[in-house]
């Protein structure tokens, strides 16, 4: 930030206009963006041997312009704009899907017109998730990440940890070791499922045993498990973990979980080889909410966390400048399935 601050002893422009001119010239010129920090008053009085006073006149003329905006206790930042003009975003999603593209879509309509976004996708790879964060994460006003990987994924705090806290925003899953003081809206996959469930029991209670479709080789988190068995284990429900739905039994008294709509797709079919009635002798909830659901089997039940709030939630943190963690809502939407 400092190379872009000039000061000319010999011009008869005021010391202080010519920081804020710098300032102006940097913004204009797109080489200082919102979010950036600026000099310190002490860095800058060192840096160029002027007085305190004439580094604050030049700071408060910022302020009144509302350019900049002072953080009690860390510094002075290029300003955010509510109309999200001069907002750059780099995106990263670890992949595509129905429900990826509902918060893609909500976190844009959140943030308005006139946003420049750079999007990214790493399928569940950290090796790719590397390369963009350490080859395209440079000069964008905030950083907007899902962190899911198959494997990989515990260096993925150390990246993360690299980039400006103040402009980063996690987005549905927390991530280990992310220190500092930083955005998020995320899910509580432990707690969701195990309160989804509870208020599923009435519907449960026809079933002697409750599976789940949980794959062995999953970006999925291990809390969904957690949540699985505490509740399995607190209302005396049999257990089974199926990591290969290709090689399952369909059995009656049996409810199903599935994460992956392959596993549901797959699941459906072998059930359809069975005279067993949908709902009646054999259950079927599914993780996350797609317009088709409402249509198959007559509507299936499904667990599931409000995407597109959690698009909207992004951009208002965006917007905002907010550090603030939440927690995204979470439903059981329950259908003829159950």
């Amino acid at each position: 930030m400092l190379r872009h601050i000039k000061i000319n002893d010999y011009s008869n422009t005021p010391k202080y206009q010519q920081i804020y001119n710098s300032i102006i010239e940097g913004i204009e010129n797109r080489d200082i963006i919102p979010g950036d920090k600026l000099p310190s008053i002490h860095e800058l009085c060192a840096e160029f041997d002027i007085s305190k006073g004439t580094i604050e006149r030049a700071y408060e003329l910022l302020k009144e312009k509302e350019i900049i905006e002072a953080v009690r206790g860390k510094g002075y930042y290029i300003n955010y704009t509510n109309t999200g003009r001069n907002l750059k975003i780099f995106l990263l999603f670890n992949k595509l899907s129905a429900h990826k593209k509902i918060i893609y879509d909500s976190f844009v309509e959140g943030l308005g017109p006139g946003v420049a976004i750079d999007f990214f996708i790493y399928n569940n790879d950290f090796r790719l998730f590397r390369d963009l964060i350490e080859r395209q994460a440079r000069n964008h006003t905030h950083y907007v990440i899902i962190g899911h990987f198959f494997e990989g994924g515990e260096k993925a705090n150390e990246l993360i940890n690299s980039l400006p806290k103040h402009k980063l925003v996690i987005m549905d899953k927390l991530l280990e070791g992310v220190s500092g003081n930083y955005a998020a809206v995320f899910q509580n996959f432990e707690k969701d499922l195990y309160q989804a469930l509870t208020e599923a029991l009435p519907l449960l209670k026809k079933y002697k045993t409750l599976s789940i479709l949980f794959p062995s080789y999953t970006y999925h988190p291990k809390a969904i498990l957690n949540g699985f068995y505490k509740f399995c284990y607190e209302h005396n429900f049999n257990t089974r973990v199926i990591d290969d739905i290709q090689q399952e039994t369909i059995h009656p008294q049996q409810a199903y979980i599935n994460l992956m709509e392959e596993d549901l797709v797959e699941l459906i079919k072998k059930i359809k080889m069975t005279p067993y009635i949908v709902g009646q002798e054999v259950g079927i909830l599914s993780y996350n909410e797609t317009p088709l659901k409402e249509f198959l089997l007559e509507g299936i039940t499904v667990l599931s966390t409000d995407f597109a709030q959690m698009g909207r939630t992004a951009a208002q943190l965006v917007l905002d400048g907010s550090v603030e963690h939440i927690e995204n809502p979470f439903q059981l939407i329950v259908r003829k399935s159950l």
